[in-house]
This record gives structure tokens, C-alpha cells and sequence, in this order.
């Protein structure tokens, strides 16, 4: 049985997106990471789906649905680096926004929706969110007021979703007309 997860993506990487006009396009990959400034996803396995959220003005949008394919280098991926000025992913510089300069960055190939900032998750939908952890206890997101997200930071990192959230989230994405 697969999992879901949600990973936040920050201003600098959505930005990014948009500045390099990957709006409207599928990333093949994303990436993990070791350090706090890159989540890890460790905890993803081949034909989980990972959705990719994005904070505005307090409104929560999904920016992508990711289902991981792979999570290892590829021949994509391009040559490994010889020094530490190479890159680290030539073969996927086009979205190197997603984190291929991060501390240990490791490729994790998706297939995905296309990228985009329309998504909006429903404000009553924010109070009904829950993860749960490897132990199987639930959290919600903190910070909701009147349906919108006041702080971010119960996003920050990468978070298995139960199942009832994943069904939702799953059911604004297939019902939104690309």
C-alpha cells in the first residue's frame, strides 16, 4: 500500500519556478536531502505520491502532485560531480530549483502533475489535515484561523499524510482542470 506525503516548497524555490517558466510543466525530479534547509525523504518509497504545497498570503495552494518513481541517480541525472564546483546534477539543471545544490542532495524521479499556483486548498479543509508519524500518532496543522494558515512552520519538512487527508488533497487535484 502506498503513502502520501506533503513537502513545503518556500518562496525562493516557487520564485524560482516561475521565474525559469517551469510554470505549467511536469519536474521529473525532486530532491532530498540531509540537512533542515532540503526535507528528506526518507521515509518515501517507490509509488508513494508526495504533494508539493505552497504558502501565500496565508492560503495553502498544492503546487504539484509527485508520484516517486525512482530514488537513485540516474543516466538523467548526468555526470557525478568531480569537485565540489561541478554540479551535482547537470543532466536536471533545469529544475535545480527543487533542490539539487542542497547539503547531500539525492535525485528523487517523479512523475508529476504540471507545476502550478491556482491550487488553493480549501479553507475548512486546513482545520481537517492530519499527518501521522512512524509511532501512528496524528497531528494537525497549527496556526488556523478563520481557514487560513497564519504561520507556515507545521509545514516545514516532510510529513506522511493519513490516509482521509491524502483522499482530500487527491480529490482537489483531480478535480481541478489543468
Amino acid at each position: 500500500m502506498s503513502d502520501a506525503f506533503t513537502v513545503l516548497w518556500t518562496h525562493d524555490t516557487c520564485r524560482a519556478l516561475r521565474k525559469a517558466g517551469r510554470v505549467g510543466e511536469r519536474p521529473p525530479v525532486a530532491f532530498s536531502g540531509v540537512h533542515s534547509s532540503l526535507p528528506a525523504w526518507s521515509g518515501a518509497r517507490v509509488g508513494d505520491e508526495v504533494y508539493a504545497l505552497h504558502v501565500n498570503r496565508c492560503v495553502v495552494f498544492v503546487v504539484s502532485r509527485m508520484r516517486v518513481i525512482g530514488m537513485e541517480r540516474r543516466d538523467c541525472c548526468g555526470t557525478a560531480p568531480a569537485t565540489w564546483q561541478d554540479p551535482a546534477f547537470p543532466g536536471h539543471g533545469d529544475w535545480s530549483m527543487l533542490g539539487a545544490g542542497g547539503c547531500g542532495a539525492a535525485p528523487v524521479h517523479v512523475d508529476a502533475t504540471p507545476v502550478r499556483f491556482d491550487m488553493p486548498v480549501p479553507g475548512d479543509l486546513l482545520s481537517r489535515l492530519t499527518w501521522r508519524n512512524r509511532r501512528g500518532q496524528t497531528r494537525g496543522l497549527k496556526h488556523v484561523v478563520d481557514g487560513r494558515l497564519e504561520r507556515s512552520a507545521s509545514l516545514q519538512g516532510f510529513y506522511r499524510l493519513t490516509p482521509e487527508s491524502a483522499d482530500e488533497l487527491a480529490q482537489i487535484v483531480g478535480n481541478t482542470v489543468p
